[in-house]
């Protein structure tokens, strides 16, 4: 007999009870272990209210192992979207309390239908990761689900933003789709990842490791480089990934909002130059020069702890979203190296695929010496560097801020590699290389046809001629490589005028398929 209306009702509300751990048992075992549910991380990125759910009913197909007794509506993760700050978003996040967020056939197929619905309707997509890896009873289903997922990663790259929080464990297989998304979130003491775990590293090599100090936060943020910002409590964390949503535009073929904060476009700091002292040997923060720049002082810096001699992200000129790359004279005197470059190379070519500009502080004494570098690749890794700047469209403007020396100088955004703005300050410095060992190697002879008194002071004298000569910007500037010289204290509103009269720069690649980068 057909059931009565009212009893279907029943039925669904039972149902999307279960689904949402209506009772409390699942939530309660989560807090447990001091962190939030599926639903409640949902909740604190997404506006209030907002949150639509898709896919709550599904469950898995499997049979084996007795899987067939072990079935929950939704199967492990949360999918659907809702708005940040009123701009639609779509977001899965998966549910450790239930089959410890593994996943299976069903529980991927979720996740490929949110991305394909994020794809299509060009909008940002927040991957929240809380998973034990593959659903092994499901076997090669799982492997299947993965490679559905890691397929739409790769083309979604550069089309829309894609963000993963790792607020759980995140293992195997599971770790490539985070890696392959733009931008990794996480949470000390909570999230980890890592392809092969602590016990399996134990039986193989013999080495004995925490999961924490192999695959934590910490380590991810200071040795692997495959984090970009960590946070200490979840909250603090989703509202990272809020901030960074407000930043991004929607998708490749939008510009970022301008959101005018109050700051001045004509601002001056009449103490910007005394921060950079004119001896090139002495050291100095970076952040004390980015942040009197920008708006209202304010740089939402990537991978702050990894390679520090780089210095890398978002802030606002003039309202304007723009990217940062500056060279860190207090770390290691702001030398480019292989990790530097690598974090450069990639952030560079994120703000190409979205319209975002780029603007560069150069203060780079040239790249890291030594046979460790050598050995590990600098020349392939320092390439990226150079291809990333060249092959960016986006307005490109660049500071010379002191030295800038050698292949690092080209590296660094010059006029070579389409820089549209280049600014100097007086003391920067552009030349092949510092003055004393170029007057080593240019007067060489003269100096030992001294007399064994008088070399340390031909050999002042010819560094001071060199210097004279070379170590400044007024050289480049008559060659037309520097567009202009200014006071320090112009530097912010020079560059939003800049920005302003490249706000309609179009240029375009030659016709190819992709570019063959130096990976």
């Amino acid at each position: 007999m057909k059931k009565e209306l009212s009893e279907l009702m029943r039925d669904l509300d039972v149902k999307n009870a279960q689904a949402a751990d209506s009772d409390g048992k699942r939530a309660a075992k989560q807090h447990e272990k001091g962190k939030l549910t599926a639903r409640e991380r949902i909740d604190l990125v997404l506006d209030p209210g907002s949150f639509v759910e898709t896919d709550a009913l599904q469950e898995h197909e499997c049979v084996n192992f007795g899987m067939e007794k072990q079935k929950f509506p939704g199967d492990g993760v949360v999918t659907g979207f809702g708005t940040v700050n009123g701009r639609p978003v779509y977001v899965f996040s998966q549910d450790f309390t239930i089959l410890g967020g593994s996943l299976g056939l069903a529980f991927a197929k979720k996740i490929m239908k949110i991305q394909d619905m994020a794809l299509q309707n060009g909008a940002p997509i927040i991957g929240i990761n809380d998973s034990g890896g593959a659903r092994i009873q499901e076997g090669v289903d799982a492997l299947h689900g993965y490679g559905g997922i890691f397929f739409r990663n790769v083309r979604a790259s550069g089309v829309i933003p894609q963000i993963s929080v790792i607020v759980g464990p995140c293992a195997g297989g599971a770790v490539y789709s985070p890696a392959l998304t733009d931008f990794i979130f996480m949470v000390n003491g909570v999230g980890n990842m890592f392809i092969t775990g602590p016990q399996v590293i134990k039986q193989v090599t013999g080495e004995d490791i925490s999961q924490e100090a192999l695959g934590g936060a910490k380590a991810h943020a200071e040795k692997s480089g495959n984090t970009h910002f960590v946070f200490n409590d979840e909250k603090a964390c989703f509202d990272g990934v809020r901030t960074l949503i407000e930043l991004l535009p929607s998708n490749n073929m939008c510009n970022p909002e301008v959101v005018d904060w109050g700051d001045t476009i004509d601002r001056m700091e009449s103490d910007l130059g005394g921060l950079v002292p004119t001896d090139s040997r002495k050291s100095y923060d970076i952040h004390d020069v980015i942040s009197r720049v920008v708006d209202k002082g304010w740089l939402m810096e990537i991978q702050p702890d990894f390679a520090r001699n780089m210095v890398i992200g978002f802030a606002r000129l003039g309202g304007s979203a723009v990217g940062i790359v500056a060279n860190q004279p207090a770390w290691m005197a702001g030398c480019l190296d292989i990790d530097a470059s690598d974090k450069a190379a990639r952030f560079i070519r994120f703000c190409d695929a979205f319209n975002i500009p780029l603007v560069t502080f150069v203060d780079v004494p040239g790249y890291l010496p030594g046979k460790a570098q050598e050995h590990n690749g600098i020349i392939r890794h320092g390439a990226k560097l150079l291809f990333a700047f060249a092959e960016a469209t986006v307005p490109k403007l660049t500071v010379t801020l002191r030295k800038s020396y050698g292949g690092a100088s080209i590296a660094m955004a010059n006029k070579d590699l389409g820089c549209d703005f280049m600014l100097a300050w007086p003391q920067a410095e552009i030349a092949v290389m510092g003055a004393e060992g170029a007057a080593g190697i240019i007067f060489r002879k003269d100096i030992q046809a001294a007399a064994a008194e008088d070399q340390s002071r031909v050999k002042a004298e010819k560094i001071q001629e060199y210097e004279d000569l070379f170590c400044n910007p007024y050289v480049a500037a008559s060659k037309g490589y520097i567009d202009m010289v200014i006071r320090p204290e112009e530097t912010r509103p020079r560059l939003i005028q800049a920005l302003r009269v490249l706000k309609g720069k179009r240029d375009t690649l030659p016709p190819r398929k992709h570019g063959n980068e130096p990976l």
